[in-house]
């Protein structure tokens, strides 16, 4: 087997694995809302019982934040400051331990609006005054170089509809948080979000084919690629 041959497998490897974990978090972090949801239906029907809490959901919802954490504590500019901020965030989740067992899917929701508004964010200060907005960066990065007029413009374009995109996801998982059981937000959430995320980059696609001739053969991804690998030359 080639070099190139590994290469590809251990990326296949990785990509199959990282998908994985995803589902299985989410499968996880159903089946864990689920129950309280269950438990919640129980106590509101009888008059009587205790809400459980979830030691199980606890560690879920803390696991994306202690990634976080574990990963700036690695690529930190001290070893001291990495070591320093992980143990920080061990105590404030031992101090916050029994408030996250029982409130679970407050967290949850926090987590995935969180998420979803750093996108937002990200794309959005890129269409504030002179800033190139992300969309068309990505774009020059496919082209090889800067964009004819009307790319630029459908470019901009595609930008403002992920923010829209993004906005409109925020705004229906709040409300179901709020006005729906615990079980259809997580349903939506955790089986719905990223296949609408999809359908957007599907959509977009055959939108651009329609509208834009000569259009390069990169794709979003191959962007996406170059963007991080510069990102990391650059450090």
């Amino acid at each position: 087997m080639s070099g190139h041959s590994i290469s590809s497998f251990i990326k296949i490897a990785r990509g199959v694995g990282v998908a994985a974990i995803i589902v299985i978090y989410a499968l996880l972090v159903h089946h864990v809302n689920t129950l309280i949801q269950s438990n919640i239906t129980q106590f509101n029907v009888n008059g009587f019982g205790v809400i459980q809490t979830s030691t199980l959901g606890a560690i879920l919802a803390l696991a994306p934040l202690f990634l976080l954490v574990i990963t700036y504590a690695f690529n930190a500019t001290s070893r001291l400051i990495g070591i320093g901020s992980l143990l920080i965030f061990c105590v404030i989740a031992w101090i916050l331990w029994p408030f996250i067992k029982q409130h679970t899917g407050l967290i949850f929701w926090l987590l995935d609006v969180g998420l979803i508004l750093a996108l937002l964010i990200t794309f959005a200060q890129t269409l504030i005054g002179d800033r190139k907005p992300l969309c068309v960066h990505f774009a020059e990065i496919i082209n090889g170089g800067q964009l004819p007029a009307d790319h630029e413009s459908y470019a901009r374009k595609v930008t403002i509809a992920w923010v829209v995109f993004f906005a409109l996801i925020i705004v229906i998982s709040t409300l179901l948080f709020f006005f729906a059981s615990l079980s259809i937000w997580s349903f939506f959430v955790n089986f719905l979000t990223l296949p609408l995320v999809a359908l957007m980059f599907a959509g977009e696609f055959f939108v651009r084919k329609r509208l834009l001739t000569d259009l390069p053969t990169g794709n979003v991804m191959d962007a996406v690629h170059a963007y991080l690998d510069k990102s990391t030359s650059a450090r």
